[in-house]
């Protein structure tokens, strides 16, 4: 029963992971084509300043779950997606970096540089979740001893990589969504523009996915809820057109968080199948820890998460107002000053 539970505690981590990281990933890889001078860029970077950092705790909680709830899990999945995800940690540390120092320098260059490296930062995990998520999805080489196989490229297949360029151009719209919801002026004209195309682009990576991943597998109890992921974004799509940004925002929130759960329920009872052999697929039977410790940890849970929940979403509020470029001091005014962020 409890491994059960923690099995949707872990998806709802990820839920939370994907819709709140995503959209400041999004705005990352977008933080170059949008903003077409400094005082742009740093209107963007201001959007997300107070919690980006936050939003990144959610996948340091997600392991940390996996490992105490699911240690034979957390075991092939870090041992032998070992290479990705340490790609994808460099890009997070260096996502870090580039929001801390743009405004150390007061040259061009320099700040251009670390806008760029705030790119790369964000765009590597998005893509590269989606190809780690794919291949979980699909099964990879696992022995009968739980060991991972195969290697970096054993992942980077046809539907891997077709899984990373839908969850890149899923986090480039909700990140479009958000900028639209958060700023004013040419920003927001510009960020509503390009939410349709990025959209329909993936819409159209997400049906391909959809139904390569149906045609994979003759399990289907996932189908309607995919269905409904890819409805909810075209809806997201009609709202912004309508100009009801809020409700644009929360159709591409839904459209991830309904994604993660199709894939979940597309998991279900495996945690991780194994492609060599069925026999060797791991299960939230053959994965979890003990009862006593699952006990321990829902206890932990009842009692922290709301304290958390609480506070980022008081964080959110008190961050609420949209920003302007017109309010973005002059940069060179303040030279000596640590720029915001």
């Amino acid at each position: 029963m409890l491994h059960n539970i923690w099995f949707m505690l872990i998806a709802v981590l990820w839920i939370g992971y994907f819709v709140l990281e995503g959209f400041d990933f999004g705005l990352g890889i977008l933080l170059p084509f949008l903003g077409r001078n400094d005082a742009e860029r740093r209107a963007l970077i201001n959007a997300i300043g107070p919690v980006w950092d936050g939003n990144e705790v959610w996948v340091l909680v997600a392991g940390g779950a996996t490992f105490a709830a699911f240690p034979n899990w957390y075991a092939t999945l870090f041992s032998g997606f070992y290479l990705a995800l340490f790609l994808i940690l460099v890009a997070l540390i260096l996502r870090g970096v580039a929001f801390e120092y743009r405004g150390k320098y007061d040259r061009a260059s320099w700040r251009q540089a670390w806008d760029w490296a705030i790119f790369v930062g964000s765009a590597v995990p998005a893509l590269l979740w989606g190809v780690a998520f794919a291949n979980i999805v699909a099964g990879v080489p696992i022995d009968q001893n739980g060991n991972y196989t195969g290697d970096l490229l054993t992942l980077l297949n046809p539907f891997g990589l077709l899984g990373g360029v839908v969850t890149l151009t899923l986090f480039m719209t909700h990140g479009a969504a958000y900028i639209a919801l958060k700023t004013e002026g040419v920003l927001r004209d510009r960020a509503n523009s390009l939410l349709v195309v990025i959209g329909l682009v993936a819409a159209v990576a997400a049906v391909a996915f959809l139904g390569w991943t149906q045609a994979k597998s003759l399990v289907t109890d996932s189908a309607a809820v995919s269905v409904l992921a890819a409805l909810t974004l075209v809806g997201a799509l009609l709202a912004n057109r309508l100009h009801h940004e809020g409700w644009a925002f929360i159709g591409t929130a839904f459209t991830i968080a309904l994604a993660v759960v199709a894939l979940f329920m597309h998991l279900y009872p495996n945690v991780m199948p194994s492609s060599t052999n069925a026999a060797y697929n791991l299960t939230i039977d053959n994965a979890s820890s003990t009862d006593y410790t699952l006990t321990i940890m829902t206890v932990v849970a009842v009692i922290f998460t709301p304290l958390v929940l609480v506070y980022q979403g008081w964080t959110y509020w008190v961050f609420r107002k949209r920003i302007s470029s017109a309010r973005v001091p002059d940069v060179s005014a303040s030279a000596s000053q640590p720029a915001a962020h």
